[in-house]
């Protein structure tokens, strides 16, 4: 075979890297080709968003769901007249539905940004910096604990047993004197 240029005659730069199945996205096994296409290939990128049910794993569940009856009541024998509580009940409504949608109209994108870098951060360094130094640190105590036990084995367990020895001539007799 003779060696690949950079340059392929369709003009491309680089292909997809070939195996011997095949090329990871046009598989030439029959069998792989089948097993990719029965099962659903989801990107995390580009996987369609619910636009109904925008928390499906209810995490504001206790903050969303205040309502005007959750935060302005009045008890029996104080009521307004009925068209100011009609009134009030539209504005505090409409109020909350409109200015949220503005403030995440104006702070939405750039507080996905921001939390999108936090957490990027957050799994880089949990990915390559706290879990190795983990390892690495359950690493060097396994063999500083063999020593310790080896230390402990050769100095602490002959003394020991020489206390106990000492010590377990040592009878006891009790006796009741009256």
């Amino acid at each position: 075979s003779r060696p690949r240029s950079l340059f392929f005659p369709q003009g491309f730069l680089y292909t997809a890297p070939v195996r011997e199945q095949g090329n990871i996205y046009k598989p030439n096994n029959k069998m792989m080709a089948d097993e990719l296409s029965e099962k659903a290939v989801h990107d995390v990128h580009t996987k369609e968003i619910d636009l109904v049910n925008r928390d499906p794993k209810h995490l504001n569940d206790d903050v969303v769901k205040i309502d005007f009856e959750d935060v302005i009541a009045e008890p029996e024998g104080t009521h307004s007249f009925d068209g100011i509580w009609k009134a009030s009940f539209t504005t505090f409504t409409v109020t909350k539905y409109w200015f949220y949608r503005l403030l995440s109209a104006i702070f939405g994108i750039p507080m996905a940004l921001i939390w999108g870098i936090y957490f990027a951060i957050l799994s880089f360094l949990h990915i390559w910096a706290v879990v190795p130094c983990i390892r690495s640190y359950l690493i060097e105590i396994q063999c500083i604990s063999r020593v310790y036990s080896i230390c402990i084995h050769t100095f602490c367990d002959p003394l020991f047993e020489a206390v106990g020895k000492m010590f377990s001539s040592i009878r006891f007799t009790v006796r009741k004197e009256i």
